[in-house]
């Protein structure tokens, strides 16, 4: 399966570097729309349309993969639906499957969503959140991931939430990002981190980041997405909750966008430590030395089982997708 899943995510990269992934930058009419789309032999969810210089375009999921796209719909045999719907129609799919998962855990007020993925898997997926920040881009976890695992997997997988304000702030850095991604260093999973990333000092959790009253849950995925659309960013399936702080509620506005939430069992700078299977949380904007360096640690203790291949990065997409795929 693990085979199959890297063959896959290699001729994606190939083919989305082939074509590139578009710069948007005169979109309107952006809304979430949602869709069965089927291109022979594949059906696509779709989740939002849009227009720009004048074509219309989608922005769809493939149900199994969890894998995203941009495209025009006239290559498409296409009926739109409610979510509701397409989750009945694909109800046994990764994609549905891990809606429901995060659902079932929606109660928490801190770490709501899908926290690891495979048990047995031999290594973690990796995250960093780059939420708004005065200080640079932490560009050690690049390097030295790049470093560590250049001889057994290339390009190395990571998952980034990042935040529209973020994006505004770190052109330079988000450049050089996309750069190692043009490479073929890494790949990016680029996962929807809301685009104020609200938060306050002195508000208790329940009154905090995206909970924080006022709030336009609407405005923080949409305008986000929208940005990574226009900086050439190709807008993942998952969101993370700024703080991982949501309640109920919130959880189930974030699914009816079509979105998976995803937590951790391993946020590096509180101590916790990855097991087989984790899904670890690091800050790459600068805040976070503690958890970087843990992070650079954790990668010289495992220089062995990685030279082996018995220790590597995951794809978030392929962790989560074969923890749901298929009956349970």
């Amino acid at each position: 399966m693990r085979f199959k899943c890297l063959l896959l995510l290699v001729l994606f990269f190939i083919f989305s570097n082939a074509r590139g992934q578009a710069n948007f930058e005169h979109i309107i009419n952006y809304s979430v729309y949602y869709g069965w789309a089927h291109n022979a032999p594949q059906d696509w969810v779709v989740l939002r349309k849009f227009e720009n210089r004048g074509k219309p375009y989608f922005l769809m999921v493939n149900p199994q993969t969890l894998q995203t796209k941009v495209d025009e719909p006239a290559a498409y045999q296409f009926k739109p639906m409610t979510l509701p719907q397409l989750r009945g129609m694909f109800k046994n799919s990764a994609y549905a499957r891990a809606l429901g998962e995060a659902e079932k855990k929606s109660v928490m007020i801190q770490n709501a969503g899908i926290e690891r993925g495979i048990p047995t898997e031999m290594g973690i997926s990796l995250t960093a959140d780059l939420c708004p920040s005065h200080r640079p881009l932490d560009k050690r976890i690049f390097t030295d991931m790049i470093s560590g695992f250049q001889k057994v997997e290339r390009p190395v997988p990571i998952a980034l939430s990042i935040s529209g304000v973020w994006m505004q702030r770190h052109q330079a850095d988000l450049q050089w990002l996309k750069q190692l991604q043009q490479k073929q260093e890494i790949y990016i999973t680029w996962v929807n981190h809301s685009f104020t990333h609200r938060v306050s000092a002195s508000r208790p959790l329940k009154e905090n980041f995206l909970l924080e009253p006022g709030t336009n849950i609407s405005y923080e995925v949409l305008e986000t997405e929208k940005l990574m659309l226009k900086e050439g960013l190709l807008p993942s399936v998952f969101f993370r909750f700024p703080g991982l702080v949501s309640d109920q509620q919130l959880v189930y506005a974030i699914t009816n966008f079509g979105l998976i939430p995803i937590g951790t069992d391993a946020w590096l700078a509180k101590g916790q430590h990855p097991q087989a299977g984790s899904i670890v949380l690091i800050h790459g904007n600068g805040n976070e030395p503690v958890g970087v360096a843990e992070f650079i640690k954790l990668l010289q203790q495992k220089a062995p089982s990685i030279a082996k291949k018995q220790w590597l990065l995951y794809d978030l997409r392929e962790t989560v997708d074969e923890e749901f795929e298929g009956s349970h």
